[in-house]
């Protein structure tokens, strides 16, 4: 179990790798939903404009790319943090495209910084390397 290990490194990807699983899964499952929050108010109009799909149709894709992206999180890191990375890029893009947001905006770029700090990390602790 990783909490045992001494290496500090090694808790810290283990901690953020828990996490790039567990969140995208839960958003991406809630888009179908809307438990949480109901994910229509985030999206930009641009964006509805511009893909003229149905707000929901475009939502549930989303949530299904989330969800693809957490369970890629549990078996390739080195891969998926990055494309968690840009992922979050896009949220934060169309947040600001909303006009509102701001602050969510910000915590998704504290976010990505997170999932660059695990790319990182995974460069050395990949779980495929580590016994």
């Amino acid at each position: 179990m990783f909490w045992f290990s001494e290496d500090k490194g090694y808790q810290a990807f283990r901690i953020l790798q828990f996490v790039y699983i567990v969140a995208p899964i839960v958003a991406g499952f809630d888009k179908f939903f809307n438990y949480l929050v109901n994910w229509s108010v985030y999206l930009s109009p641009l964006i509805s404009q511009y893909t003229q799909v149905r707000e929901q149709f475009f939502l549930s894709g989303v949530g299904v790319l989330e969800i693809i992206a957490g369970i890629g999180m549990m078996y390739a890191p080195k891969i998926f943090a990055y494309i968690i990375s840009l992922w979050l890029l896009l949220v934060i893009i169309n947040l600001i495209l909303t006009g509102h947001y701001y602050d969510i905006a910000l915590r998704d770029f504290g976010l990505l910084l997170g999932a660059l700090a695990l790319g990182r990390l995974a460069q050395k602790y990949d779980v495929a390397e580590v016994t």
